[in-house]
């Protein structure tokens, strides 16, 4: 279960980055979960922080990284609420492209699925993406 709360606690920041960068929005709480998220996890892993502020600039070795929060949320209860609370906004933010992005199936291709929405200079509609 914190595995899975781990995924979607970093995909939570990853699609909140992305749609940040189109017209598309997320609601305040996502926003301030994300922020009290990254704020108390840089506390516990500022390496892990750091490689998910550089998406999509770098790739994110998601696997490990879902790993190290599960690590950071077992050895600190501060990251495993933040982790939780990010979650649970997560799975209630109303936005449709949010949940597309957080519905799919694989780390790695929601990384690529990113990746090609916000390449600089370049356009993309989440909702044609196809894989």
């Amino acid at each position: 279960m914190i595995l899975e709360t781990a995924a979607i606690a970093i995909g939570s920041v990853i699609a909140t980055k992305a749609l940040e960068k189109t017209t598309e929005k997320v609601t305040e709480t996502l926003l301030d979960k994300t922020g009290k998220f990254l704020v108390t996890l840089k506390k516990q892993s500022p390496h892990t922080v750091a490689a998910i502020e550089k998406v999509p600039e770098q790739p994110l070795d998601y696997g490990k990284a879902v790993l190290e929060v599960e690590l950071a949320a077992k050895a600190n209860p501060e990251v495993a609420q933040a982790v939780q609370e990010l979650a649970a906004a997560a799975k209630t933010e109303p936005n449709p492209k949010f949940a597309e992005i957080l519905a799919m199936p694989n780390l790695q291709k929601l990384a690529d699925k990113i990746g090609q929405v916000v390449m600089p200079g370049g356009t993309g509609n989440i909702q044609n993406q196809s894989f």
